[in-house]
């Protein structure tokens, strides 16, 4: 019961800001491992197994039946006794996280058991990110640790000038995937600075060229909200290729239609990500 108290302790305190000390890694350590970012470790274990993938998709049990596929920043950890320690159970270990997710206001979506081994899935909500996490653990010593950040993936690979001036061309409107804003926010993100400079080329190559920069969204939220939220946004790209490219403001016209022209379902997160756009649109 004492080992039990004191895990339990060191979780808790894994969620807020902790100290050096136990933030320390093991000698024995995986070189390069560390704890994720949001829990410490289980008293006696060391970190056996580690990777981290900035973007990736793993499929969280939610009931008997359904699961919860998240994308975003994966960390999975596995963690094994030192010799001589007297191993926890399974059921002991995913108590711990859930207990320490309990803390900082996070939960427990799903618990079962599988050939000997607890399973545990645990949604935490921590400033604004939602965190999934499955821990596993058996009575051998040993347990393991997936936990995904949930995001969108960052767009490295953009449609070039000579794509997007054949888009608009040949269907009239091409979208443009890799403009970036904060949640519920219309200021351009730097990282959006790459496909600006791509629609900067192409209006530079075709001066006679102008277009309509419409906005998009999904539907979270209100109508009228989503409405303003493309409009804003659609005028903040038109105000960057204007007062940062010199792009004449007669050649561009802002536009917000809201969530009113999606290319995919809003049922999904992949759905939403596409209908989350910026449109360029022949005039």
């Amino acid at each position: 019961m004492r080992h039990r108290v004191f895990s339990l302790l060191l979780f808790i305190c894994g969620l807020v800001p902790f100290s050096a000390a136990l933030a320390a890694s093991d000698p024995s350590d995986r070189p390069g491992s560390k704890d994720p970012d949001i829990f410490t470790r289980m008293p006696g274990f060391h970190i056996s197994s580690y990777q981290v993938l900035d973007f990736d998709r793993y499929e969280f049990k939610t009931g008997s039946t359904k699961t919860e596929k998240v994308e975003g920043r994966r960390t999975a950890v596995s963690y094994t006794a030192k010799e001589g320690l007297s191993h926890p159970s399974g059921l002991q270990v995913i108590r711990n996280y859930v207990n320490a997710a309990k803390a900082v206001g996070g939960g427990q979506v799903y618990e079962f058991e599988d050939g000997g081994t607890q399973y545990s899935t645990i949604r935490i909500l921590k400033e604004g990110v939602e965190i999934w996490v499955e821990v596993s653990g058996a009575n051998n010593g040993m347990h393991n640790v997936q936990l995904v950040s949930k995001q969108l993936m960052k767009q490295d690979v953009l449609a070039n000038a000579a794509a997007l001036s054949s888009g608009i061309r040949e269907t009239g409107r091409v979208a443009v995937y890799g403009i970036y804003f904060d949640t519920g926010k219309a200021d351009l993100k730097p990282a959006s600075d790459p496909a600006v400079a791509e629609i900067v080329k192409m209006l530079k190559a075709d001066t006679n060229l102008k277009i309509y920069v419409v906005g998009h969204t999904d539907n979270a939220g209100q109508f009228a909200n989503n409405v303003k939220l493309s409009q804003d946004r659609a005028a903040s790209v038109v105000n960057a290729l204007v007062s940062k490219h010199a792009i004449a403001a007669t050649r561009l016209t802002p536009f917000g239609a809201g969530p009113t022209s999606r290319p995919a379902s809003n049922k999904t997160e992949e759905g939403k990500a596409k209908n989350r756009r910026v449109e360029l649109v022949g005039q």
